[in-house]
C-alpha cells in the first residue's frame, strides 16, 4: 500500500490518503492538548500507546460485533483504517461523575451513576464543542434519527465491553469519548481512536488517576500513567 498525500492533521493524529480510495493511514503524535487547544504540551511515546491500545481496543470490539473502521497496524505509529465521514458529534459515556460534568452540576466526582448517561456534543472547536441534544443534532442534520439511535446503542455496548476489560485490568472506566463515521455506503461505525487521550481512568484500589486528566490538571506522571496503562493492557493480553 502507497502512502501519499497528507489530507488532515488534527490534535492527536495526521492521515494520510493511499493508492485505496476506500483506505487511509493514521500517524499518531506526541502532541497533546486540552480545553479545546488553550493547553498545548507533548507527552513522549503518547502517539505510540494510543495507536497501540486503540489498535487492540479496537480488535476486541470487532469481537464482540462492534464495527470500527479498524484495518490492520503498519508500525508503532501508523496505522490503515477505512475511510469515513466522521459524524461531528462527539459522545461522552459516563460510568461516574467526574470533570466537566461534575463542575457543571455541583456535584463530586466519583459518584457511580445507576446506569450510563450519554451526553453529546457538537464537535466544532471554533463553538467550544457545545452540548446539544438529539433534537439540536436533527435540527442542525448532523446526523438522521435513525443514525443517532444507532450511535447510542453501540455507544453503550461499547461500554458494557470497555467497563468488563478495564475491570480485568484493575482499572475503573470513569467516561470516555467515541466519535463515529459513515463509511462510503452509509453504514455507521466507530471511528478516532480510543486510548489514554479519550478515557478517563482511575486505579481502582486507589482513585489514581491515568490518563491525559494528568497533564490537564498539573499533576505530572503523564507519562508513567499512560506506560501504567499500556502495561496494563500487555499484561491483559497475555493472559
Amino acid at each position: 500500500m502507497q502512502k501519499k498525500e497528507q489530507i488532515y492533521e488534527g490534535k492527536a493524529k495526521k492521515v494520510f490518503a493511499t493508492d485505496d480510495p476506500e483506505l487511509v493511514i493514521v500517524d499518531y503524535k506526541d502532541d497533546a492538548t486540552a480545553f479545546n487547544g488553550l493547553k498545548k504540551g507533548t507527552i513522549v511515546g503518547k502517539g505510540i500507546i494510543n495507536n497501540r491500545m486503540s489498535n487492540y481496543l479496537m480488535q476486541m470490539l470487532e469481537k464482540a460485533g462492534i464495527p470500527t473502521h479498524f484495518v490492520r497496524e503498519l508500525s508503532e505509529r501508523e496505522t490503515v483504517v477505512r475511510k469515513v465521514q466522521i459524524v461531528p458529534l462527539e459522545v461522552i459515556i459516563r460510568n461516574l461523575s467526574a470533570g466537566s460534568f461534575s463542575k457543571r452540576y455541583g456535584v463530586d466526582e466519583g459518584i457511580r451513576f445507576d446506569e450510563p448517561v450519554i451526553e453529546f456534543s457538537y464537535k466544532n472547536d471554533e463553538l467550544g464543542d457545545p452540548l446539544l441534544n438529539t433534537s439540536h443534532a436533527l435540527a442542525l442534520k448532523l446526523a438522521t434519527a435513525a443514525e443517532i439511535q444507532t450511535i447510542r446503542d453501540l455507544a453503550l455496548r461499547i461500554d458494557e465491553c470497555l467497563k468488563a476489560f478495564w475491570a480485568e485490568c484493575g482499572v475503573t472506566l470513569v467516561d470516555f469519548k467515541l466519535e463515529f463515521g459513515r463509511t462510503a455506503d452509509g453504514t455507521i461505525i466507530l471511528a478516532d481512536q480510543i486510548s489514554p487521550d479519550t478515557f478517563r481512568l482511575w486505579y481502582s484500589k486507589t482513585g489514581e488517576k491515568l490518563e491525559k486528566d494528568r497533564f490537564r490538571r498539573d499533576l505530572g506522571g503523564v507519562e508513567e500513567a499512560y506506560a501504567e496503562v499500556m502495561k496494563r493492557v500487555n499484561a491483559h493480553d497475555r493472559a
